[in-house]
């Protein structure tokens, strides 16, 4: 009973934008000639970046980054963002969300020296690691712009010298370590205009992120644009999430039943857990990829696994949370520049986490449900592009689960062929 109550005394704190809504005058009007305004930018599904009215400098980095199409999320989603309007989207897996928040941002962002005008929060270090040098990558011909990292780990001081001495204007961040810095006045948030949540069902389904998050947010200004993403958006966080923002544009791209990962092929393989390493190795022999993700379900196996791996020759790395923050993001640098080739990773990895190279993923455990077999087989075929997912199946609960993605996702998961065409995994 305890936690109930606390949950709902929690959800009173939530300050909530409809109260405000309902006492303004013309709001019903407002809100029509939002919806107008909505749907007439929804409409505009242009064929290049260039269309979307972007800074030069953002369009000068687009090309440097290889991008040349929006995909469907950046259709959707940057036309509203960069006019500063609250953004709630659900997409899959590898659709370029990042990108979304990131180029909307710096297109709207007018730097002043000492005010951090943006600031996104994620729930993994790499994943902030990876989201800053998202925003670092697409500001190159904007020298102006400063961006930070801030998570747990790292000496709190250091954070504090960089907030004193060269104050970013974006920030991206864990809650903890925010919130500490902002408890501390090390950071201040009164002049934050973007407040962006990634992987937000992750920070707002657990109750003790969701206080951090919102402490945080009561310490932005009122008026501000909010911004929240993630591949997995059930019914039940949506109406949470939309107690953060002022009648946000919501955009279900795919939304769950058809959850579907365009360009991935997806098979299992029964075996029992005795042959599971045999397995491995006459797939990772027989099978041509740029390189391989292979999701165990605990520290101690990722350890073990990897360590095989390495005796038998494999150029293989392994990254879980057993490991100090500053090994974790050293050998999380080291592939995703190629210097090896193959991953041995927990969960940790699982969501957000994005590198081009990665075209198969393995489940050597079954992952514990279909949300996370998402963000798993998810690595791979980013952006539309081809990949392959191979499960081990090796007890009745792994049938079970494989069932529950099958339904959920409508796709069908066919046992792995004898021969497998490289051509349907292998970008020509």
């Amino acid at each position: 009973m305890g936690e109930a109550r606390d949950n709902d005394a929690y959800e009173e704190e939530l300050l909530d934008y409809e109260e405000e809504e309902e006492k303004a005058p013309d709001s019903a009007a407002a809100k029509a000639s939002g919806e107008a305004v909505k749907k007439g930018y929804v409409g505009i599904h242009s064929s290049g970046f260039r269309d979307f009215l972007l800074k030069p400098e953002l369009l000068r980095a687009i090309v440097d980054s290889g991008f040349e199409h929006p995909s469907e999320v950046q259709h959707e989603c940057i036309p509203q963002a960069i006019l500063g309007m609250d953004v709630i989207c659900q997409a899959k897996s590898g659709m370029g969300k990042t990108a979304v928040f990131v180029l909307s941002t710096l297109q709207q962002i007018e730097p002043v020296a000492g005010q951090v005008a943006a600031l996104v929060l994620c729930h993994t270090r790499e994943l902030a690691y990876q989201i800053c040098h998202e925003f670092e990558r697409f500001s190159t011909y904007l020298p102006d712009i400063k961006v930070a990292v801030f998570y747990g780990g790292v000496h709190i001081m250091k954070h504090k010298d960089i907030l004193k001495n060269e104050c970013p204007h974006i920030v991206v961040g864990t809650p903890g370590r925010i919130l500490a810095l902002a408890r501390d006045k090390d950071l201040s948030l009164k002049n934050v205009r973007h407040f962006i949540l990634d992987e937000c069902d992750k920070m707002l389904e657990s109750l003790d992120m969701r206080r951090d998050v919102q402490e945080i947010f009561k310490m932005t200004p009122h008026d501000k644009q909010v911004m929240m993403f993630s591949a997995t958006l059930s019914k039940e966080i949506r109406p949470v999430c939309k107690r953060f923002m002022q009648d946000p544009m919501e955009i279900y791209v795919d939304d769950e039943a058809k959850l579907t990962l365009h360009g991935l092929v997806q098979h299992y393989i029964k075996l029992t857990e005795l042959e599971k390493n045999r397995k491995l190795n006459d797939l990772l022999d027989a099978l041509d990829f740029n390189q391989v993700v292979i999701f165990v379900k605990s520290v101690s196996r990722a350890a073990e696994l990897n360590k095989l791996l390495v005796e038998c020759n494999f150029p293989s790395i392994c990254i879980h949370s057993g490991m100090s923050q500053e090994e974790r993001l050293t050998r999380y640098k080291n592939f995703k520049e190629g210097l090896k080739r193959i991953l041995v990773a927990t969960d940790l990895v699982g969501r957000g986490i994005d590198i081009e190279r990665v075209n198969i993923v393995i489940n050597y455990d079954m992952p514990d449900s279909a949300d996370t077999y998402l963000h798993r087989v998810g690595r791979a075929g980013r952006f539309g592009t081809k990949g392959l997912a191979i499960t081990f199946v090796s007890s009745a609960s792994d049938s079970d689960v494989l069932n529950q993605v099958q339904e959920r996702f409508e796709v069908d998961i066919k046992e792995l062929p004898e021969q497998i065409d490289t051509s349907t995994y292998m970008p020509s």
